[in-house]
C-alpha cells in the first residue's frame, strides 16, 4: 500500500475490503465503499457538513426507544425501506413465475406475540372502539398463487387510531389495542372489526424530523391497514392496505403506496350497522416462512 491520495484512496479502500472472507460481506462493502466515495467526490462536503452528517446517524441511535425506530424511519422517508421491499419482491416473483400480493415496508410499529382473536373479534379495545360511526369491518381470503384457499393461515394486522397514533405512542390506549392475529377458516377466509385508521405524521421530534422540515416536506403517511400474513409452507407476506380515499396516496412521506394495495373503503349501514366495510384477499407464494425482527418490543 503506498501513500494515500486523493486520486488513489479509493483504490486502496476498495483492494483492502477485497480481502473479506465471507462472499456476499465483500461484495456489499465494496459496492457501499465505491458509491460512497463517489458520492463524496460528486459533493465535496465541507467539514461541517460532515459533522452535521455524524450528529444525524448518531441521533438515529439516540431518538430509538420503545415506542418507535428512528433508523428504520430513517430508511423510510428517504424511500430506501420500499425500493428494497420492491426490489426484493420483483425477485421473488421472476423466481417463482406465479402471482402474488404485492409487499409494502414492515414500517416501524409491528410488535411480536400480539392476542389471538377468533374470527370476527373486535380489535379496538379502548374508547375509539365506542364510535359506531368509525367501526370498520375487514373481510378477505388468503389464497395460493393456483387460487386455491389457505386454510389456518396467520393473519397478523396492526393499525393507528382514528386520531393518527399506534397504542405504544399513545397513553390513552389500552396495551396491544388496535392490533391481533386470526386464524383463517376452512375456505381461507378472515374477517373482523376494528375502528377506522387515520392518516398521520410519521415522528418528527428526531433527526428525522429535522431533516423533514429542511427539505419543506409534509409529514404525512395516507390511512393503512398493515398485514403480516403467514403460514408454514409460505413465504410471509407483509403488506399494507391503503384508504382510497385519502388525500395523501400520492405524497405518502415514505412513498409506500403500490396501486395494487389501495382498498375500498365504502360507508355502509346494513341492519343497522353503521361505519365502513373494506374486503381485501391475499395471495401467498410458496417458500420458507421467515419472520422480521420486531422494530419494537
Amino acid at each position: 500500500m503506498s501513500f494515500v491520495t486523493t486520486e488513489n484512496i479509493t483504490q486502496q479502500v476498495l483492494d483492502v475490503f477485497a480481502k473479506t472472507p465471507e462472499p456476499r460481506l465483500r461484495e456489499i462493502t465494496m459496492a457501499l465503499a465505491k458509491h460512497f466515495h463517489a458520492f463524496i467526490r460528486e459533493i465535496e462536503p465541507t467539514d461541517e457538513e460532515f459533522e452535521k452528517a455524524c450528529e444525524f446517524v448518531v441521533g438515529l441511535g439516540k431518538a430509538t426507544s420503545e415506542a418507535k425506530n428512528e433508523a428504520i424511519l430513517a430508511s423510510d422517508i428517504l424511500g430506501a425501506s420500499t425500493l428494497i421491499t420492491l426490489i426484493n419482491d420483483q425477485k421473488r416473483a421472476v423466481k417463482s413465475g406465479k402471482y402474488k400480493t404485492e409487499a409494502a415496508l414492515l414500517g416501524p410499529f409491528w410488535r411480536a406475540n400480539v392476542p389471538e382473536y377468533p374470527l370476527g373479534a373486535n380489535i379496538a379495545r379502548g374508547e375509539e372502539g365506542k364510535d359506531e360511526n368509525q367501526l370498520l369491518k375487514v373481510t378477505g381470503t388468503v389464497r395460493d398463487s393456483q387460487g386455491h384457499p389457505i386454510a389456518n393461515a396467520t393473519v397478523d394486522v396492526w393499525h393507528s387510531s382514528p386520531v393518527g397514533l399506534y397504542e405504544n405512542q399513545d397513553e390513552h390506549q389500552p396495551d396491544m389495542n388496535l392490533r391481533g392475529q386470526f386464524k383463517t377458516d376452512a375456505q381461507g377466509n378472515y374477517h373482523f372489526k376494528s375502528v377506522r385508521p387515520a392518516g398521520y405524521p410519521v415522528p418528527t421530534d428526531g433527526p428525522c424530523g429535522d431533516l423533514l422540515r429542511a427539505q419543506d416536506r409534509h409529514p404525512f403517511r395516507p390511512a393503512h391497514l398493515h398485514y403480516m400474513v403467514s403460514k408454514p409452507g409460505y413465504q410471509v407476506l407483509i403488506t399494507q392496505v391503503f384508504a382510497d380515499d385519502d388525500e395523501r396516496l400520492h405524497s405518502d412521506v415514505t412513498f409506500s403506496v403500490v396501486e395494487s394495495l389501495v382498498g375500498q373503503f365504502r360507508k355502509t349501514k346494513v341492519a343497522g350497522d353503521k361505519g365502513y366495510v373494506v374486503h381485501y384477499d391475499m395471495v401467498l407464494q410458496e417458500g420458507e416462512m421467515v419472520f422480521p425482527t420486531p422494530p419494537i418490543p
